[in-house]
Parts: structure tokens; sequence; C-alpha cells
């Protein structure tokens, strides 16, 4: 009955559709000031038209107000598929929330709200999307569409993944990664969103697994979502405290003092090996720490479009 209230006292995003869309225009709004500069304007119903192409879609009007060609966008017209893989095991709702706002996230929070902002930039673009959730089973796979009922379905599944309480479920990631990867029929950009808590065994089978995506001729972007402040700084205060492993139900009972230098300094090391990996395997690694904006994401999504061809 414990469980089931705290299930019920977990509200999610109030509106996930209209935040997306604030930090999307807050982000668009900033590229002005760097070096994707006119990028903004094809985030919209038209695009640029090139010499050469037919004139049949000219906007004439939007020429007449603009002193510019523009191309009417259509439905059919899918430059590119995209794949959302969300992480959403137990060590992703940390720490615990029972309402979410752009000031308010925890770490499955922050995945599915960088992830409905990637999907509309994407609707913007008339590109398809598809997503897969998972934790220790494969809790949710759609493939990639552009219909706007897709589009809402999907937003609604990644509400959903919030609203789970999560005691002790672990997740083999690279089990998943090998499914998507036989799932994804066509080239795709790939964003896989997790906080990277595996053992040294399990990372070597994860690798392997990015690696089929990679053979498979995807392009793949590993957002590696942390709280810098307390599992990236080890920010505790000196009392005693018990640890407790959400995954396994593991603790440990430490003054923060006693470890803090030992354990940055691990973190550190584990961080920066993963970038030399991905480095090594040709995958996009980036660090994102929750409690900041999510330019990080979004820009990232703007460089892998750009190269994706």
């Amino acid at each position: 009955m414990e469980l089931e209230k705290e299930i019920n006292e977990i509200t999610g995003f109030k509106n996930l559709e209209l935040l997306a869309n604030q930090v999307v225009e807050g982000f668009i709004s900033g590229l002005h000031k760097s070096p994707f500069h006119g990028f903004s304007a094809e985030f919209a119903e038209h695009k640029i038209y090139n010499n050469g192409e037919s004139t049949k879609h000219i906007d004439w009007k939007l020429y007449a107000k603009t002193d510019k060609l523009y191309t009417k966008r259509y439905e059919e017209e899918t430059n590119l598929r995209c794949h959302l893989i969300v992480d959403n095991s137990s060590s992703m709702h940390y720490p615990s929330k029972k309402d979410f706002s752009i000031d308010s996230l925890n770490k499955i929070g922050f995945s599915a709200l960088a992830g409905a902002a990637i999907m509309n930039l994407l609707k913007r673009q008339r590109d398809a999307v598809g997503l897969s959730i998972y934790s220790d089973t494969y809790e949710f796979y759609s493939g990639e569409k552009g219909s706007e009922r897709h589009h809402q379905m999907l937003l609604q599944q990644l509400n959903n993944a919030l609203l789970q309480s999560r005691k002790e479920v672990q997740t083999k990631t690279y089990s998943h990664l090998h499914l998507i990867a036989e799932k994804l029929k066509r080239r795709s950009l790939v964003f896989l969103f997790t906080d990277m808590f595996q053992s040294d065994t399990e990372e070597e089978k994860l690798f392997e697994a990015l690696q089929h995506l990679k053979y498979n001729k995807h392009e793949v972007v590993l957002f590696h979502t942390y709280d810098k402040d307390k599992e990236l700084k080890f920010d505790f205060n000196n009392r005693p405290k018990r640890f407790i492993d959400v995954e396994t139900g593991e603790h440990v009972n430490v003054y923060a003092d006693n470890i803090k230098e030992n354990y940055e300094t691990a973190v550190k090391s584990y961080f920066d090996e993963l970038a030399v990996k991905c480095g090594q395997y040709r995958i996009k690694y980036v660090p994102v720490n929750i409690n900041e904006h999510f330019n990080k994401i979004l820009t990232a999504y703007l460089v892998e479009r750009g190269k994706f061809g």
C-alpha cells in the first residue's frame, strides 16, 4: 500500500509539450549570437530555396514580405530519422521528485524534457522520431514517424516514465541496445540518455552494443546524465550517513568527508575513461549536468544533424 501511495503522489510534468517548446524557443533565440546564426530560419514551415530546385512550391507571398525565396515544406518531406533511447532504471530517478518543472528535475525528468525538446526540433523540421524506454525490461518501443498523433503519443510515454516508483530496478543497457540495433532498419541518428551506472564487465558489453549500432551505420550520441553536486562533487555534510545503492539495495555507512577526495578522483577518472572510449568507438560523448540548461543537448543535436547525410 505504501508503494501504491508513493506512485500516486508522483505527478510528472503538467505540460511537457509546452515546456519543451519554451526550451526550444529560448535556444533558437540564442542562435543569432552563436555559430549557428541563420539556422533558425529553417525552423519553420518553410525551407530556403536552392538554385536548380523546382519553383512549383515557392511561397510568393513570403517572398513579397522578405525579398527572399522559400519553398513550402510538406509532411512527406522527411530528411532525418532519429531514435531516442531512455534509461529508466532506479538510479535515473535520483534525486527523488514528486512533481516536475524546468527548475525541478532528476535524471529521468531531465532526460524526458531534453528528449521532448529534441522532438520539438525534429517536428519543426518535418523529421521522423522513434523512442525506446528500458529498465530491467524493454518497457516501450516505437519506430520513427513524423505525424502529430505519433508525436503526442511519444510525449505521453516520456511523461509516463516519470510516474513509476523505482526501487531496486537494475538494467543491462547493452542487452536492450542490441535489440534496438536489430529493430532500426534504416540509418538513424540515435540519442541515448543514461547515467552509465554499470559494472566494469557490463561497461565493455555496453560499448560492444554501441558498436553494433555504429556497424549498422547509425550515428550515436551518448548523453551521460548526472547530478554534479551529489554524484560528481559528493557535496554532502559530514554527519554520518547511510548511502544506499538504489538499484541493488546495498548500503554503506560513512562520513562524507572521509571518502570525498578518493570518490571525486575515482569518478573523474571514470568520466575521462568514458570520453576516451567513446572517441575510440567514434561515438559522440556529451556529459550533461541535470542542474544546467539544455543548450548542450540541443547544440549537440544541431552539430550531429549537420553532419548527417
